[in-house]
């Protein structure tokens, strides 16, 4: 399941990507650009989780005393 505020963000930013490279209507070219800077904008905030996530289980275990 999607977070709302997930859903939010993709909903505004392809209403915004929609609005400049789609004039009047749906055409081939901007559903690719449209779909390129989405995914890539994605992709973008799951490599920071990953690295937020990874960070923060390093740091725990490296506080955990093995004696």
């Amino acid at each position: 399941m999607v977070p709302m505020n997930v859903l939010a963000v993709w909903q505004y930013l392809r209403g915004c990507v929609h609005a400049r490279f789609g004039p009047g209507g749906r055409n081939d070219c901007g559903s690719v650009v449209e779909v390129v800077i989405l995914t890539a904008v994605f992709a973008a905030l799951a490599i920071a989780v990953g690295i937020i996530i990874t960070t923060k289980v390093t740091q725990k275990a490296k506080s955990i005393n093995l004696n």
